[in-house]
């Protein structure tokens, strides 16, 4: 069964963004791949696609394509850096740490949630 769903989370280049998600539907087995860019000198950075519904199960994975900068992923949750709870409160957090470019780092979710 396809599922789109919008939610709110986000972190980018080492600082708490909250973001507006865009829609994407995903099957629960595929890898969902989420791109990390940004402008070469640092102002800005995103992830691509902003937003996915996960389900049991699937794997995340972050790659930063952005050839001058590091990136994190890093989950809204209280056991990183104090910040507000904003996945589901049976859910695990993540903290990347930063990523050079071409780095990967993956996580494999066992509750449904956005993203």
């Amino acid at each position: 069964m396809k599922v789109a769903r919008r939610e709110v989370l986000g972190l980018g280049g080492g600082l708490v963004v909250a973001l507006s998600l865009s829609r994407r539907d995903v099957w629960a087995e595929e890898v969902v791949e989420i791109r990390m860019q940004g402008r070469a000198d640092g102002s800005h950075v995103w992830f691509d696609p902003i937003g996915v519904l996960i389900k049991p199960g699937q794997i995340v994975r972050w790659t930063n394509f952005n050839p001058g900068n590091s990136h994190t992923t890093t989950a809204y949750h209280p056991a990183n850096f104090g910040k507000p709870l904003r996945i589901p409160e049976s859910a695990k957090s993540w903290d990347s740490d930063y990523l050079l470019p071409d780095e990967s780092f993956s996580v494999t979710f066992t509750d449904q949630g956005g993203l």
